[in-house]
């Protein structure tokens, strides 16, 4: 099978895993840059060129496309589509996944637990809007944000008027979301692959941060999902249309609360604190697919 891997960076730890389990696989497989991708349209001919080479020979692709890359990403993905080529996450997938609040509303008509979440474009009265999420404290969550980057916990209103302002400002879109002291800094990232979870670990953030993401010094551990958990996760993953994909977890009393579905989970952290071959179960998922 001739397998390109869409990445910007060949050295990155899960391009570089992706890349080795698919020629331990006996699979012809390389990495592009996709931003030097070019995209040809014309009657009943779409084309993707790299280098001036028609990419028309590949087989499948594996989209490794980063945040501030969504729009060129999505675009590519969907030209190869066009030439009928088999991809590990579709241009729609992406773009659900890549909207926050279009991810949130999604599972919400899915029945899926998460934080309750306020949006609007004008704040007239913060102080409904703080009653509406729960009170103080209460976390300000950027639209675009990604790596625990974008995300604040406000503790009161004076800080809350000012993160607001700026963001607004800013033209930042953002959410407001309500706080879940019961899970004390921690989250589950729940790695799905098909139809299974594959792999888990629990994140818990450094002592005076409230973010559980590892690059805000966070730490992590594997752990075991409950019943609800694996199926939150699943449900989570089928429901954005993605087949790979990283879910974000809170535990509460009233179930597992979803924060937020990854189109590209990285593999380092999952891997090393799983010691699971997730790049493996990866390709061989891609297999049985195409």
């Amino acid at each position: 099978m001739n397998i390109l891997i869409l990445s910007r960076n060949q050295a990155l730890y899960s391009t570089r895993r992706l890349l080795e389990e698919s020629k331990k696989a006996k699979h012809n497989a390389a990495v592009v840059d996709y931003m030097h991708c070019s995209l040809i349209c014309e009657k009943q001919n779409p084309v993707v060129q790299y280098n001036g080479r028609s990419l028309a020979y590949i087989d499948m692709i594996i989209p490794r496309i980063g945040a501030s890359f969504t729009y060129h990403g999505s675009s590519l993905i969907r030209q190869f589509e066009m030439q009928n080529t088999a991809t590990l996450m579709t241009s729609e997938a992406l773009l659900r996944a890549r909207d926050k609040l279009h991810c949130l509303q999604a599972l919400t008509t899915q029945g899926v637990g998460m934080p309750k979440t306020y949006f609007s474009y004008y704040f007239y009265n913060i102080d409904a809007m703080i009653t509406a999420v729960g009170g103080f404290p209460f976390v300000i969550k950027q639209l675009e944000g990604a790596q625990g980057y974008g995300v604040f916990l406000v503790h009161d209103r004076k800080q809350a008027h000012e993160l607001i302002q700026a963001h607004q400002d800013s033209n930042q879109h953002f959410i407001l979301q309500e706080y879940i002291a019961e899970s004390q800094g921690s989250d589950i990232r729940a790695f799905v692959v098909g139809n299974r979870v594959v792999a888990a670990m629990k994140r818990q953030a450094q002592q005076g941060e409230f973010r559980s993401n590892l690059h805000q010094g966070g730490t992590a551990h594997p752990v075991e999902l409950n019943d609800a958990e694996t199926e939150t996760a699943i449900k989570s993953a089928k429901t954005m249309g993605l087949s790979v994909a990283g879910v974000d977890m809170l535990q509460s009393s009233r179930g597992p609360l979803v924060l937020e579905v990854n189109a590209s989970p990285g593999l380092e952290g999952i891997e090393k604190t799983s010691h699971v071959n997730v790049a493996k179960k990866i390709i061989q998922f891609m297999e049985h697919k195409l």
